[in-house]
């Protein structure tokens, strides 16, 4: 097919041509005395995307699944309890590999399509006088549900209740595309990934700890080896890593940082928001509603429900195989009932156009009740009308 395959999936995400072109480059010395001042300036710079003054940034050659277990295993001890809020399929999984670590996991169910309720919540928080709950795991944004939670609403939770846990944030499809305040909402440990907002292939996790947490990690008993944060604090002090680093990924992320930084962190949240809006706004032309409850709405991912009659699976394969746009597939409990469109990263109004678009095509393709051009002109409208 002539063109090429356009990504609408909310992770991994489209790559720009300068990150591309910063991430080719020829092996180097990882002990040379020059190295530093690539990885130095780099975990300086992350904790700007992080915002946090007072906290510490590391890099992992690894996943954001890999920071969820940094996070548990650094800062927490064997059997500890954790609260968590299942309301997706991420968060799901968040809670099966605590399990799976030996962690005393107290699940609560939640409606897919919501995100944390706070009040149940601090309710549960006060219920713990005796401070079992030793962290609560958020999920703030679920990228199976396009749900965003109030995680400064969850530090007030912590604070109403004067629990002393930790508060772990799953920020991998949120960091660098959604508001996010690290230390003003007082965040222990904040875990993002380098294949969504940071607009990179996928390999890099991209973590940071506040000073409370990196002093759990020096009395934490979990056995840990490739994942210890000790060994990185040890090595990352002079400027170096434990061990061989991606360098590819350090190069791309030197350049992805300074695209960011250069637009502005305010700039990206405001241009995130406006191509969402413009996604459910073509949604709602087409008479579909959105998996999300009104308060929840993603600014990064869009899920988009179906009629009971239709399968969002044939959707999906229309659009890869006669229009070349990849969406995102439902998950778990949303299997063939939601598609989901993708807007994170690398994109702009005439991209999230073209995808709205192709989605509109593969619908008419499979008997969808909708007017062509509907969520096209609906998109239109509002991305003329918000245009600076």
């Amino acid at each position: 097919m002539a063109g090429r395959n356009h990504l609408y999936i909310p992770g991994p995400t489209n790559v720009p041509n300068e990150i591309l072109n910063a991430m080719h480059v020829t092996m180097e010395d990882h002990r040379s005395p020059a190295f530093p001042k690539l990885l130095t300036p780099l975990l300086q710079d992350l904790k700007k995307i992080f915002r946090t003054e007072t906290g510490q940034a590391f890099i992992f050659p690894a996943t954001g699944t890999a920071g969820w277990e940094v996070a548990l295993t650094n800062i927490l001890n064997p059997g500890d309890k954790v609260l968590i809020y299942r309301f997706g399929q991420f968060s799901h999984l968040w809670a099966e590999m605590a399990k799976r670590l030996g962690f005393d996991v107290e699940i609560h169910q939640e409606t897919w399509g919501k995100g944390i309720p706070l009040d149940k919540l601090e309710a549960r928080l006060k219920e713990d006088t005796n401070h079992e709950i030793k962290a609560v795991l958020a999920t703030h944004n679920e990228t199976a549900t396009g749900v965003t939670s109030d995680i400064g609403g969850v530090r007030k939770a912590l604070s109403a209740a004067n629990h002393p846990a930790f508060m772990f944030v799953d920020g991998v499809s949120s960091i660098a595309s959604l508001d996010f305040r690290m230390e003003e909402w007082g965040v222990d440990a904040a875990i993002s990934g380098s294949q969504k907002g940071f607009m990179m292939p996928a390999g890099g996790a991209f973590l940071a700890f506040s000073q409370k947490a990196l002093k759990a990690v020096e009395t934490s008993t979990y056995p840990r080896c490739f994942l210890d944060l000790k060994d990185q604090m040890n090595a990352n002090k002079d400027g170096y890593t434990p061990y061989t680093p991606a360098l590819p990924i350090l190069y791309g992320l030197r350049k992805a940082l300074d695209l960011l930084l250069e637009e502005g962190l305010e700039n990206v949240y405001a241009r995130h928001h406006r191509l969402a809006e413009g996604v459910r706004k073509a949604a709602a032309a087409w008479g579909l509603s959105i998996c999300a409850q009104p308060g929840f709405e993603s600014d990064t991912v869009t899920a988009i429900m179906v009629p009971a009659d239709k399968d969002a699976r044939d959707v999906i394969s229309t659009a890869f195989s006669r229009y070349d746009i990849s969406l995102g597939a439902g998950l778990s409990e949303l299997a063939g009932k939601a598609f989901r469109i993708g807007h994170v990263g690398d994109m702009n109004d005439v991209s999230m156009l073209g995808c709205i678009a192709g989605v509109e095509m593969a619908m008419l393709d499979n008997g969808f009740d909708i007017k062509p051009g509907s969520g096209v002109a609906a998109a239109i409208e509002y991305y003329r009308s918000t245009a600076s």
